[in-house]
C-alpha cells in the first residue's frame, strides 16, 4: 500500500480544510428562504458556470473517465455532444418560465400546470434516483482511495460526508456555489498538472505527436463512430439523440442542477452561465479523456499491473489460483520486452508498418488482463470475498499514486475529494430543497422563514446521512461513470416527457400525465432489466429518449380518450 508524505497530507488537508472553512465562514447565518435556498439571488454568470459543472463534474469524472479512455480510447466524448444542443433549449425554453414562475424548485411548476399529485410524483422520482446518486458520488472515492490507499472505507465514506454536510447545512445554495468555484480552480489545476508530467515522463524521443500515433495505432483515437450498431454503447447518434435528451433532463429538471442558475441575479445571468457550461463542457471532457489516452500511452514504455486493483492482486495471490496468475504476469511482461522492440522500430520508421503489431501486442495484453479478471472472480468466489475484478477506475490513481512526485500527490488526491465534495454538495442541497418545497411546506400549514430555513438544514442533514448509508452498502459497477448515468437515465426520460408535456401540449391535463408517468416508469425499469439480463438490446442512453417518447405518448392518448379532465392554466 501506498504512504504518503508530510507533504502531501500538508496539500490535502491544507486544502479541503480551507474549502470547507471558507464555504462555511462566507455563508453562514442565512435568515430567509430566499437566501439559503436560491442564494439570494446574486449569483453572477461565471459562479453559474463554474457551479454547474462542479455538480456533474464529480470525483466519478476524475477517476472513472481516465480509466474509460484508457481501456476503451476518447470514444466516450460522444456522449456530451448533446450537452450543447440542451443549453440552448433550456435558455430558450426553461429558464425564462422558472424566473417568472420566481419557483425555488423546478416541481412547483408542474403543480401550477397540472395538479399537487404530478408536482409530488416527479418529486419523488427526483428524491429516489439523486438520493442514491449522493450515495454513489461519496461511495466512488472512498472505495478507491481505501483500496490504493489502504485506508478504513467505513471512515473514509464518513468523512467525506461529514465534510460536505458542514458547509451545506450551514450556508445553503450560496456555501455550495462560492465552495465550487474554488473545487473547480483546484480541479483544473490538478488535471493541467497531471496531463504536462505525463507527457514529461515519457521517453525524450516521444514527442506529444509521437504519442498521439502510438495511442491512434491502438485504437484509442477513434473519436467519432457514426454507425447505428446498438451494441456500440457510445455513438455519434447515441450522443446526439439520447445524450441531448439525458442532458436537457439533467440541467432542465433534476433540482441538483436547476437549484444552480436559479441562484442567477437575472435571466441573462443564468443564460450565460448555462452556455458557458455548454461551451467548455465538452472540451473539458476531451481534455480528461485525453489524459486517459496519455496514461495508456505511459504504459506502453512502463510496465503495468496486470490488475490495477491492488487489494484484487492480493486476492488471487494468496488463493488457490496463484500459480495461474503469475504465469500471466510472466506472460505479459514478456509482451512487454517484445512491445518495446516494435514501438521501437514504429517511432524511427517512416512508414507505419509497424502500427499494426503494436494494435496486435496490445490486443494479447488485453486478453491476459481479461483472463487475469477471471482468475480474481474465480479467487474472490472460494474464498466468500466480493472484490472487483473489474480495473478502469484504478488506472488513473495508481498512476498518480506510483509515479507523481510528492506534494503533488496530495495536490491530486485534493481534486479528488474536491470533485467528491462539490458534486455531493449540491445533491444534498436539492435534497434537502426538494423535500423542504414540495413536500414539507406543501403538506404542513404555514410556516414563518425561519421555520422553512431550519426545515431545509435538518431535511439537508438528514440527506447527507442517507447518503452516506448508501455509500456505506454500494457496490463497485463496471464503471462509476457509468453507473451513475444509468441510475440517472432509468428516471430522467420520464421526468422530461412531464416537463415538455407541460411546456408543448396545453390539451394534455393533470390525471393524464400521472397516469401516464406511472406507466412509463414502470416500462422504462422493466427495459433495464430485460436488457441487463440481454433478453433485447436497448443501450442504456436510449432509455432518455424511450422513455420521454413513452410518457408523452401515453399521455396524449389518455387525454383523447378522456377528453374531460380539469386543465390549470399559468
Amino acid at each position: 500500500m501506498q504512504v504518503l508524505s508530510w507533504i502531501d497530507w500538508t496539500v490535502l488537508c491544507f486544502t479541503l480544510i480551507a474549502i470547507v472553512t471558507y464555504g462555511t465562514l462566507q455563508t453562514r447565518g442565512s435568515k430567509n428562504v430566499k437566501d439559503y435556498l436560491r442564494g439570494g439571488n446574486n449569483s453572477k454568470w461565471w459562479t453559474i458556470g463554474l457551479s454547474v459543472m462542479a455538480t456533474q463534474a464529480s470525483a466519478i469524472t476524475f477517476l472513472s473517465t481516465p480509466g474509460q479512455a484508457f481501456n476503451d480510447g476518447m470514444g466516450f466524448v460522444q456522449f456530451y455532444f448533446g450537452l450543447p444542443i440542451a443549453m440552448v433549449v433550456i435558455c430558450m425554453v426553461f429558464i425564462p418560465l422558472y424566473y417568472r414562475l420566481k419557483v425555488y424548485t423546478a416541481y412547483e411548476f408542474l403543480e401550477n400546470r397540472f395538479d399537487l399529485k404530478t408536482r409530488t410524483l416527479a418529486a419523488i422520482l427526483f428524491l429516489i434516483q439523486r438520493g442514491l446518486a449522493a450515495g454513489i458520488t461519496i461511495f466512488a472515492p472512498a472505495i478507491i482511495l481505501s483500496v490504493v490507499l489502504g485506508w478504513d472505507l467505513l471512515t473514509l465514506n464518513i468523512v467525506i460526508g461529514f465534510l460536505v454536510i458542514v458547509y451545506t447545512v450551514s450556508g445553503g445554495t450560496r456555501a455550495v456555489n462560492v465552495t465550487q468555484k474554488h473545487q473547480m480552480v483546484v480541479i483544473f489545476i490538478g488535471m493541467l498538472v497531471a496531463f504536462f508530467l505525463i507527457v514529461d515522463k515519457l521517453p525524450q524521443d516521444i514527442t506529444f505527436t509521437k504519442a498521439l500515433e502510438i495511442a491512434g495505432a491502438s485504437g484509442k483515437m477513434e473519436v467519432l463512430d457514426f454507425s447505428f450498431d446498438l451494441n456500440n454503447r457510445y455513438t455519434f447518434w447515441s450522443g446526439i439523440i439520447g445524450g441531448t435528451f439525458l442532458m436537457l433532463s439533467y440541467f432542465g429538471t433534476d433540482q441538483s442542477q436547476v437549484q444552480r442558475y436559479l441562484s442567477g441575479k437575472s435571466v441573462k445571468e443564468m443564460q450565460l452561465g448555462l452556455i458557458f457550461n455548454g461551451i467548455l463542457k465538452v472540451p473539458m471532457q476531451f481534455f480528461i479523456l485525453l489524459v486517459g489516452v496519455m496514461v495508456f500511452v505511459f504504459y506502453q514504455f512502463n510496465e503495468a499491473p496486470v490488475n490495477f486493483n491492488p487489494t484484487a492482486t492480493e486476492v488471487v495471490l494468496n488463493s488457490e489460483y496463484a500459480q495461474d496468475y503469475k504465469a500471466l504476469q510472466k506472460e505479459q511482461h514478456a509482451i512487454f520486452n517484445d512491445k518495446q522492440k516494435i514501438i521501437e522500430a514504429y517511432v524511427s520508421s517512416e512508414t507505419n508498418h509497424a502500427a499494426q503489431y503494436i494494435s496486435i501486442a496490445n490486443q494479447a495484453n488485453e486478453e491476459i488482463r481479461s483472463e487475469a479478471r477471471i482468475l480474481i472472480d474465480k479467487a474472490s468466489k472460494s474464498q466468500d470475498i466480493k472484490i472487483e475484478s473489474n480495473d478502469k477506475d484504478y488506472v488513473f490513481i495508481h498512476f498518480i499514486l506510483n509515479n507523481l512526485p510528492r506534494g503533488l500527490i496530495g495536490l491530486l488526491l485534493a481534486v479528488i475529494l474536491s470533485a467528491a465534495m462539490s458534486s455531493t454538495a449540491s445533491e444534498l442541497n436539492a435534497l434537502g430543497s426538494t423535500t423542504t418545497i414540495d413536500l414539507y411546506k406543501r403538506n404542513t400549514s404555514e410556516k414563518t422563514e425561519e421555520e422553512m430555513v431550519k426545515a431545509s438544514r435538518w431535511f439537508t442533514f438528514a440527506w447527507g446521512l442517507i447518503a452516506i448509508g448508501v455509500a456505506c452498502v454500494a457496490n463497485l459497477a463496471e464503471n462509476l461513470i457509468q453507473l451513475v448515468n444509468i441510475i440517472g437515465s432509468i428516471f430522467y426520460g420520464n421526468v422530461l416527457g412531464i416537463f415538455l408535456l407541460a411546456f408543448f401540449f396545453k390539451f394534455v391535463k393533470g390525471n393524464a400525465v400521472f397516469i401516464a408517468a406511472l406507466i412509463t416508469q414502470v416500462l422504462v425499469i422493466s427495459l433495464f432489466l430485460l436488457n441487463e439480463y440481454e433478453l433485447i438490446n436497448l443501450p442504456f442512453l436510449w432509455l432518455n429518449f424511450v422513455g420521454c417518447i413513452i410518457v408523452i405518448s401515453i399521455a396524449c392518448l389518455i387525454q383523447i380518450i378522456h377528453p374531460n379532465d380539469k386543465k390549470i392554466k399559468v
